[in-house]
């Protein structure tokens, strides 16, 4: 904000205009909370950022997801790429090739419910830097500070050039131990930890809390080897410690919700936090809401 230096009579006015705002009576809040269009809107729940993956709702629309992220109470969104954009534009999908024309559709979207995008992935990276460099320009277009990703060991230089251009965290992200792919090593958080330690401090684990119980390893065993690297999370709840183990409310599960949030508080990681639903796709938003209200509720 630029301060306004102009002499007694401006500074006065600005005093007399500030003193006859606070004296005006408070205007009530609609009943209807979806859509939040305050310029300063606060996106911290239970002193997280905290919001959905448009994951959630992959069988809709990027517009759609905005919507229903809205609903479910989450007020930040992690895109993923190839999500249609519309209804009405189906053939048109989200990523770095998308116009630019879309891109402020999406944006005057979010303006509209009142929903921030802190996160894009799980995306590719690779050394090609022409490739990777327009992942980070469709981020740095969006206001996007978390690209995740689960790239190669060979694409890190590229990346971390990248990372220190752009000033863009990246996350390398986790998904569940393959029994019949023994070269998929991204499921062990100590082989996220030899990708990143050596590298920018902005580089680190894009922790997803599911796909490590679907690997069989306590979250907060992972949370605890990954310690100041994490970068972003998915967190999830499941049913059981099981590779088809599936979503559930946060805290009904076996994931322990609120020890991993304490952790995370522990290690003064604030977000962005995604939840990731993979369940009842069609009916998902008030499962998700329960969720968000179990952090909203661990914050108070």
């Amino acid at each position: 904000m630029q301060n306004v230096r102009s002499g007694l009579t401006i500074a006065l006015c600005v005093l007399g205009a500030m003193s006859a705002m606070s004296a005006m009576p408070s205007v009530a809040r609609p009943e209807t909370p979806v859509r939040r269009t305050q310029s300063a809107p606060d996106v911290r729940t239970g002193g997280f950022l905290l919001g959905c993956q448009a994951w959630c709702f992959h069988r809709y629309t990027v517009l759609e997801a905005i919507e229903k992220t809205a609903q479910a109470g989450g007020k930040t969104i992690e895109f993923f790429p190839g999500q249609a954009f519309s209804p009405e534009r189906r053939e048109v999908r989200l990523g770095p090739e998308t116009p630019d024309d879309v891109l402020d559709a999406v944006k005057a979207h979010l303006t509209k419910y009142g929903i921030k995008p802190v996160a894009f992935g799980v995306t590719g990276l690779s050394k090609d830097e022409k490739q990777t460099r327009a992942v980070f320009e469709f981020a740095k277009k969006m206001g996007i500070g978390v690209i995740n990703t689960e790239c190669d060991a060979d694409a890190m230089e590229t990346v971390e050039k990248l990372v220190k251009e752009y000033d863009i965290k990246v996350g390398i992200h986790n998904h569940p131990r393959q029994q019949n792919n023994p070269g998929y090593r991204h499921w062990d958080p100590n082989f996220i930890l030899s990708l990143v330690k050596n590298r920018d401090r902005r580089i680190g684990a894009c922790a997803d809390m599911g796909h490590f119980v679907r690997s069989g390893i306590k979250p907060l065993d992972a949370l605890r080897i990954l310690e100041g690297r994490i970068v972003a999370s998915h967190l999830k709840d499941l049913n059981e410690f099981a590779p088809g183990a599936h979503d559930v409310p946060y805290g009904t599960g076996v994931s322990d919700i609120r020890a991993i949030l304490t952790e995370f508080r522990r290690q003064k990681f604030e977000g962005p936090i995604s939840v990731e639903y993979e369940h009842n796709w069609e009916s998902s938003v008030p499962e998700i809401a329960q969720c968000i209200g179990f952090v909203r509720g661990f914050g108070k």
